[in-house]
């Protein structure tokens, strides 16, 4: 099993699924054509197929900024540590990731950067 980072610790879930319903959204998919569907979710998890694929952190942004989701919005795919505070800044705050990435380095690279240029 993969390793999962949530709420900045490494932890171990449970296989049973979280109350309400999970919804997986892949690179191509539209945030707004799920929008109205939101209530009820407690997660949403965006798949990343491959390490030069960023349309998953527009997809945060949006579903962030746009539509409001306020619930755990989880990375999952191919999720390596130099991901990960970029990830951060556009909204995830769970971050499946894949085999072999230590988990405890992975952590740590959320604080890898203290100043942005940009603004959050």
């Amino acid at each position: 099993m993969a390793a999962l980072i949530k709420e900045r610790r490494v932890v171990r879930e449970p296989q049973s699924s979280p109350e309400g319903r999970i919804l997986r959204l892949e690179p191509a998919d539209d945030p707004a054509a799920v929008a109205g569907a939101l209530e009820g979710v407690a997660r949403i998890e965006v798949s990343f197929p491959k390490f030069g694929d960023g349309r998953g952190f527009s997809l945060a942004r949006l579903l962030r900024q746009r539509y409001g989701y306020a619930g755990e919005l989880r990375a999952v795919g191919h999720i390596t540590r130099d991901h990960l505070p970029f990830m951060a800044r556009v909204g995830f705050d769970a971050f499946e990731l894949r085999d072999g990435e230590d988990p405890e380095e992975a952590l740590a690279a959320l604080d890898a950067f203290s100043t942005w240029y940009q603004k959050p």
